[in-house]
């Protein structure tokens, strides 16, 4: 009777809820019990007088029980706040989860955050001269298409570095080039003062040096993101490493006025030349190529990023790509040209606001000099701020089943339709706070362009990313180099800002219809023989 009574008791099944319950915390004290369950089951009562098929039943019972609380345990081990990305991962088996601030000290934010030091390092330096030139122009008695000129001389060396950079980057990996790049360009803002002041010609050469050295910053960047992050965060470190990009420019900005009434003119150059070496320094100490170089990082956190990745980005396991890149079969394929349109536009718009917003507001809305560059530094803030809430949405998007065609296709659109339509209401502001707040709209839309073209590049090549974002560069280069230029004449031959802006309003349309017919966010194979 005693052994009925027990059997009609249901057994107890212990899930992940109720293990989760403070009693069951303690699981050296449970596994013991557990086991002494099985062991001595014998000397339980309600066994007495059982027959051995009800007996086996129960037997058989708690064996399962103790096999998922086995589980239960194992799992609870594995998860760590490196292991675990921030936001929810849907598994096969359930869902893992963490809090922001255990994405925020993983080894992998470690890396993006000194790649957006280095950005903004990158853009600061090269924004100061849009702020210099109009002391220098009224010195030097420049017009406004010379001004141009030598604002573009930085150019000059970006069109030079951007292939052969990339190309190194593939060979070499990203944390070597990044560091001979950031040392170059920090020595030629250095130098800067000394060349304006012996010759027109000595300044041009240590501004195209600043763009020889400052060309392999993107592909440094495309590079190490796609060794350290797995698909599903790639959007988001490209934002936050982009977001460092954009605050440089908000720091170059607001930054160089100051500077140069309390340094002159040339401060600011020496200050930013300075923060670089020092950048140097932390980044060869600090940092690893990749993840299973790292002495800091911590085994969960490794199997993380390695199980995360599909087999076929392993970009770290792969056999160094060849020096020589197959450029024919790259410029054959479509996706390719999407993305050659897509940076050269881009470019166009950046360096065409990047260089002469400053003097747009001083010219047009009749502000001075650190009005315009405050005026002209706030929109990077919002880009930089849009740019990280782009590449959330972007990930989400994925995690939550949308292709990754379309997800681009999508983040390329706002990233350039909305600029597009922002410009048009720039053309029609009748006050500086008008014209900001419109110019802080195009260039916040503009951010949604990283979470589009700028991450594609990983996705449809990940062993020629670097390459592949060198010829998109070089392309962009010659967009923004026709821009910047072509701004200055413009302006002294038509007399009007506003006709120039609804130009690149209108190739902004162009480039977003181009992107979205002929992109994609699969892997296109290069290895191929081109028939």
């Amino acid at each position: 009777m005693n052994s009925t009574l027990c059997l009609s008791r249901p057994i107890r099944s212990f899930s992940l809820a109720s293990f989760q319950n403070r009693k069951f915390v303690e699981a050296k004290q449970f596994k013991p019990q557990l086991t002494s369950c099985l062991i001595e089951s014998s000397k339980l009562k309600c066994f007495g007088s059982v027959n051995s098929r009800t007996g086996l039943r129960a037997h058989q019972q708690l064996r399962d029980d103790s096999g998922e609380s086995r589980r239960i345990l194992s799992r609870r081990v594995r998860v760590s706040s490196n292991d675990a990305q921030f936001g929810s991962l849907p598994n096969k088996g359930g869902t893992e989860s963490s809090s922001f601030a255990e994405f925020i000290t993983s080894e992998r934010v470690k890396v993006v955050a000194m790649l957006a030091l280095a950005l903004a390092l990158c853009n600061a330096d090269r924004v100061v001269m849009s702020v210099a030139i109009v002391p220098l122009s009224l010195a030097h008695g420049w017009s406004r298409s010379f001004s141009g000129i030598v604002q573009s001389s930085f150019l000059w060396g970006y069109l030079i570095s951007p292939i052969a950079g990339g190309t190194l980057v593939d060979y070499y990996g990203g944390k070597v080039v990044m560091a001979w790049g950031v040392t170059l360009w920090s020595l030629a803002t250095f130098l800067t003062p000394w060349a304006a002041e012996n010759s027109l010609w000595a300044l041009l050469f240590a501004r195209a040096m600043l763009g020889v050295a400052e060309g392999v910053a993107l592909p440094c960047m495309n590079n190490m993101v796609a060794r350290w992050f797995p698909p599903t965060e790639r959007a988001r470190a490209v934002a936050m490493a982009m977001a460092g990009f954009q605050l440089g420019n908000a720091i170059g900005l607001t930054l160089s006025p100051i500077l140069m009434s309390q340094g002159g003119i040339f401060g600011p150059f020496v200050i930013f030349g300075l923060c670089g070496f020092l950048w140097v320094l932390v980044w060869l100490s600090a940092t690893s190529s990749t993840p299973d170089r790292s002495s800091q990082i911590s085994k969960y956190e490794l199997d993380y990023i390695m199980n995360k990745r599909p087999k076929s980005h392993a970009v770290e396991n792969k056999p160094k790509t060849k020096m020589i890149p197959p450029f024919r079969r790259l410029l054959s394929k479509m996706p390719t040209w999407s993305l050659i349109v897509a940076n050269s536009m881009h470019s166009w718009g950046f360096f065409v606001i990047l260089s002469w917003m400053p003097i747009y507001f001083n010219s047009v809305h009749h502000v001075d000099l650190r009005q315009a560059a405050w005026f002209s530094a706030v929109p990077w803030s919002m880009m930089a701020l849009t740019g990280y809430l782009a590449g959330l949405w972007s990930d989400t998007l994925i995690r939550n089943g949308t292709s990754i065609t379309l997800t681009r296709k999508i983040m390329q659109s706002i990233g350039f339709i909305g600029p597009a339509i922002a410009l048009i209401g720039l053309t029609a502001a009748k006050s500086p706070s008008t014209a900001s707040a419109w110019l802080s709209l195009a260039v916040g839309l503009k951010a949604f362009s990283h979470c589009g073209f700028l991450v594609n590049l990983q996705e449809i090549a990940p062993h020629y990313s670097g390459v592949l974002h060198g010829i998109s560069n070089t392309a962009g280069t010659f967009a923004a180099i026709l821009g910047t230029v072509g701004a200055g004449f413009f302006v002294e031959l038509v007399g009007s800002f506003q006709g120039f802006l609804f130009l690149t309003s209108l190739l902004y349309f162009l480039a977003a219809l181009f992107y979205n017919i002929f992109s994609t966010g699969e892997r296109v194979n290069f290895d191929e023989t081109v028939s």
